[in-house]
């Protein structure tokens, strides 16, 4: 099955090369190189691990992307409910066979690569729904019997994410499935009705969460309450960010990073680092290429005929844009920290290759957009 959709198609090969995106391809390697520099620049100058191991991944994981984006936008729409439940299935086995770090149990070993499927669900979940709404009538939509599969479908691994607990990946995962539904046009009313009945819940959610959690919760409120503890990584990023200035302290110049005041700098707070370096002027120049991506993705959306891939394109477009939101809103103390990575920018290889297998299947609705 695999073989026939890589293969058969009315497209010769040197029509393919012809019609990838080079804007979206330019921009990624863009944004990988940048996040090359940025993660050589946290290990304080040094050609190291977390340098190494991330340009690995990303030269992988960039030739994940291409050879996704070459199978037929068909071959993802039909594959799009067995990939949801594969992810689901690894969601579940991460409970008995995962690997604990940190006193969080996300990560399941599969020999050559330690994998978060919580990352992977974020992709999953929105072909999963892109496939379910692209053949209902739109006028449909909003019939209770298309209502509560797609629910169903959200809620079971935004729960098992947070049980791990992950809340940060569990909210991008919810964001990113709320977005689809939107855009599948459901009724304003019902989104109107859930957020009512979420902010009476929110009591009772909170009981659930763990200690560090609600510490973070009133941290976020009060940074100064606990400024050696809880509240020491946002004070400390506000700090470099502040310190940047309009032009930045230059590259491998950043004091907050060099004398190590700022925790976990080549993942969440990669952002941190690079605007303490780069001041307002890069920070908004990173800022413009991810603005750039999110415009191409709506834009291959748009010249697509598949309904199933312009759902799927805007929906992805849309998580990508909570992604960024929330990361950059987190280091600079206008959200919680909830452990959100910076998309391709931030450490981590479950992350990054989610990343690139999502837009590998934008770059496949490019491709394939007159199919």
């Amino acid at each position: 099955m695999i073989k026939q959709h890589f293969q058969k198609s009315n497209l010769r090969f040197r029509d393919k090369i012809l019609a990838l995106d080079f804007p979206l391809i330019f921009l990624i390697l863009l944004l990988g190189v940048i996040s090359l520099f940025a993660m050589y620049s946290s290990e304080q100058g040094k050609f190291s691990y977390y340098t190494q191991s991330h340009l690995y991944r990303f030269v992988i994981f960039f030739t994940v992307f291409i050879i996704v984006a070459f199978f037929r936008i068909q071959f993802w729409s039909k594959s799009a409910y067995l990939f949801y439940f594969i992810i689901l299935i690894l969601l579940f086995a991460v409970d008995f066979y995962g690997v604990t770090a940190s006193g969080s149990k996300r990560w399941i070993n599969l020999f050559f690569i330690n994998l978060q499927p919580s990352e992977l669900m974020k992709v999953a979940l929105i072909i999963f729904l892109a496939r379910y709404y692209y053949k209902i009538p739109l006028e449909n939509v909003s019939n209770i019997k298309h209502i509560v599969l797609p629910l169903f479908a959200l809620i079971v691994p935004v729960f098992l994410v947070a049980s791990q607990p992950d809340l940060g990946t569990a909210i991008l995962i919810a964001f990113g499935g709320f977005a689809v539904i939107w855009l599948a046009g459901l009724r304003i009313k019902f989104f109107l009705y859930s957020f009512f009945i979420l902010i009476c819940l929110i009591p009772i959610g909170v009981s659930f969460l763990k200690p560090y959690q609600k510490s973070r919760i009133l941290t976020f409120f009060n940074p100064e309450r606990d400024p050696l503890g809880a509240g020491y990584q946002i004070i400390q990023s506000k700090i470099a960010v502040g310190s940047g200035g309009i032009f930045g302290k230059g590259f491998l110049q950043g004091s907050q990073s060099y004398l190590d005041y700022l925790p976990e700098k080549h993942t969440d707070f990669i952002f941190t680092l690079f605007s303490e370096e780069f001041g307002f002027v890069g920070s908004i120049v990173l800022l413009l290429i991810y603005v750039l991506i999110m415009y191409r993705i709506v834009a291959i959306g748009i010249q697509s005929k598949s309904d199933f891939a312009k759902l799927y394109c805007f929906g992805f477009a849309a998580a990508f844009f909570f992604y960024v939101t929330v990361n950059m809103s987190m280091v600079l103390g206008l959200l919680p920290i909830v452990g959100a990575p910076l998309p391709i920018m931030s450490y981590g290889g479950s992350a990054m290759l989610s990343m690139m297998i999502g837009l590998g299947i934008v770059m496949s609705c490019r491709i394939y957009r007159t199919s």
